[in-house]
């Protein structure tokens, strides 16, 4: 099973930067690199409610399930 990320996506569709998405949502760019890269082991809640928070999206947007 993989879990695949997709905050670039919504980046791109909101025209917000790294920078800018990870001081909004109150994470380091490093952390948010780790997100974004598919790296990160588990995220908070309240990570992903100030991602879609900010994004302007549902969780679903940001994760999705695909069958290996």
């Amino acid at each position: 099973m993989s879990i695949i990320v997709n905050i670039d996506v919504m980046m791109a569709r909101r025209k917000i930067s790294a920078g800018d998405l990870a001081k909004e949502v109150g994470i380091t760019p490093a952390n948010l690199s780790i997100l974004k890269n598919g790296k990160a082991k588990a995220v908070r809640f309240s990570t992903l409610e100030a991602l879609c928070n900010v994004l302007q999206c549902q969780p679903g947007d940001i994760l999705e399930y695909r069958e290996d």
